[in-house]
């Protein structure tokens, strides 16, 4: 008995083809142009750094110059014809669109998620963010750089025993570290290395920034030393306070700003040794915090009374004083290019939003205690998530929970994100959503 034959063109031996889920990554260029296309500006600036497949072809579409265009023409804005022009344009163009939903999302959040992790065996109380990488130590002798997709820790740093690591600062191919009364450098590929002893402060350090070639301490005696990273030496001694420097800042074309215990900022060319200007709030309790915007010019200040001010240096003067918090103030910083916003942090453990212009508080966050919302887990542990809470201006602080509020000694600042760390384990990391 013959078997019918196959209908079709099916052969029997001839198994299906199987094809697995449908993915983004399997639409052709002309597709992906045809949806990125669809997209306001903002949006195909946010889907040319989801990867580099998708920026390269927004770049090769030119689809980034073509909105900008439409909307110059829709707001009747002149424009240079040239190309070199009208890209000077869209980068600047580009980077406001970016600031203005940087400060949308902080301070008309429509949710705040707080993912917190044990970062430390003892405790860490300093942190540093640059390039989606978290840095992070100082209590337990360790320093670790964290990754901001699952919060993965990718490298670590032993401080040797002998040396108490005060402060430290990073880019991307080495860590620069105060420890004890000497300059060491941890390479990004695992290697160590002290200045020389006769190299050393000969003072006790008590904070340290850096920006290649040149990392800069304040010390207790009221000098800065400037070390250089290539030929190991401290190449300047500049007397800047009679009293401890507590805190500096460094800006453009070597200018160094030191706060002192006393209250008093000073602002120095270590390039020529002089002194450009002194700026003395009228808050003399000691400075906690200095940072400098280059964008605007503006100097912010933090102190032990909880007041932060402005001063602005090309006119050499102070633009305000506002007392921001009834304690100490720790850490100030903001997005590298804003120059609308200020985040302050201090002992009440509360995230402030600051307008740089004026000092207004324009808004206050906390923690929710009602306990994590939810968890992950990455190979360092539990990755808990928390909700952030806006307080009203008027709230009593000291009757909310410490929990809610533990203590912030350092801050960084991110793109709609700030990370904290509290003197404990634990680091926090305060995603402010639209």
């Amino acid at each position: 008995m013959m078997r019918p034959k196959p209908s079709g063109n099916r052969s029997p031996s001839r198994k299906r083809s199987r094809t697995g889920p449908a993915t983004i990554q399997l639409l052709d260029h002309d597709i992906l142009c045809i949806i990125f296309s669809l997209l306001d500006l903002f949006d195909v600036v946010r889907c040319s750094a989801v990867c580099k497949s998708w920026n390269a072809i927004v770049q090769k579409s030119k689809l980034l110059q073509v909105l900008y265009l439409k909307q110059q023409k829709k707001n009747n804005v002149a424009f240079s014809s040239r190309t070199s022009g009208l890209e000077q344009s869209l980068c600047i163009y580009i980077e406001e669109l970016a600031m203005d939903h940087h400060r949308q999302a902080l301070l008309e959040p429509s949710s705040i998620d707080i993912d917190q992790w044990k970062g430390h065996s003892l405790r860490v109380d300093q942190c540093r963010m640059k390039s989606n990488m978290i840095l992070t130590g100082v209590g337990d002798k360790v320093m670790r750089i964290w990754s901001l997709e699952g919060y993965k820790c990718v490298e670590e740093y032993p401080v040797p025993d002998a040396l108490p690591l005060v402060d430290f600062d990073f880019d991307e191919s080495k860590i620069v570290g105060l420890a004890g009364t000497r300059v060491c450098i941890w390479r990004r590929n695992g290697s160590m290395s002290a200045f020389p002893s006769r190299e050393g402060t000969s003072s006790k350090g008590l904070c340290m920034r850096y920006i290649d070639p040149e990392a800069v301490v304040g010390c207790e005696d009221g000098t800065i030393r400037v070390f250089d990273m290539y030929s190991r030496k401290c190449s300047k001694i500049l007397r800047m306070h009679p009293e401890p420097v507590t805190c500096l800042s460094l800006g453009d074309g070597q200018l160094a700003l030191t706060g002192s215990s006393l209250g008093r900022i000073m602002v120095s060319s270590y390039s020529s040794d002089q002194c450009v200007t002194t700026l003395r709030p009228t808050d003399s309790t000691g400075i906690k915090a200095l940072c400098f915007n280059p964008r605007s010019h503006l100097v912010f200040s933090g102190t032990a009374a909880g007041y932060t001010s402005c001063w602005d240096l090309r006119m050499m003067r102070r633009l305000w004083e506002t007392r921001v918090s009834p304690n100490v103030v720790y850490s100030l910083q903001h997005q590298s290019s804003d120059k609308s916003t200020l985040i302050v942090g201090g002992i009440d453990g509360v995230v402030r939003i600051v307008d740089q212009k004026s000092g207004v508080v324009l808004s206050s966050y906390i923690i929710e205690h009602d306990g994590p919302s939810g968890s992950s887990r990455n190979a360092e542990g539990d990755i808990e998530r928390r909700k952030g809470k806006r307080i009203s201006s008027d709230a009593a602080i000291d009757e909310i929970p410490r929990t809610a509020r533990p203590s912030i000694t350092c801050l960084a600042v991110g793109m709609k994100k700030v990370v904290t760390t509290h003197n404990g384990k634990y680091i926090r990391m305060w995603k402010f959503n639209i």
